[in-house]
């Protein structure tokens, strides 16, 4: 059983939708990468300003951005090894990591791109989750390929 555990960030803040698109998309993730172990990923729903801040304090970026993977372990891309995670010392789940998503930029970029919302923040998610099993794309090479490769592959499992 994965547990995707989502909180918001700021009073008002819309998102009982989002946290059942989230749900779907990680537990998709997931399983497209063969995380079958019970596991544990936290998500903080904020928007801009919320994002701005911990991006500034976490990474020295003074922007907000869409969204922000915090891995709890070091894995490596497609080759994911449940004994090279953390435990929860109480339950016994994988501890995989944290992810933050500016709710309010993934509106404004859904509609920007012409796929709506809900895509979006699937989409998002998806890319947080790899992050979380260790992938990257910070270089324009192979890597990044890989990772656009599996996002691609998992949004069809969607139907995104």
């Amino acid at each position: 059983m994965h547990s995707i555990i989502t909180r918001r960030a700021r009073r008002g803040l819309g998102g009982e939708g989002a946290e059942k698109l989230i749900r779907r998309a990680a537990k998709a993730a997931l399983r497209a990468q063969g995380v079958d172990d019970d596991c544990v990923i936290n998500v903080l729903l904020t928007d801009n300003d919320g994002i701005h801040e911990i991006n500034l304090a976490q990474r020295g970026v003074d922007a907000p951005t869409d969204v922000l993977s915090f891995p709890m372990n070091e894995l490596t891309e497609g080759e994911f090894d449940p004994a090279e995670c953390e435990r929860d010392f109480d339950t016994g789940k994988l501890m995989l990591g944290d992810m933050v998503i500016s709710l309010e930029r993934c509106a404004a970029q859904g509609e920007e791109y012409g796929h709506g919302f809900e895509r979006e923040v699937s989409y998002l998610t998806v890319h947080s989750v790899l992050h979380l099993l260790g992938y990257d794309h910070l270089d324009e090479g192979e890597r990044k390929s890989r990772m656009r490769s599996r996002e691609k592959a998992i949004m069809d499992t969607l139907g995104l």
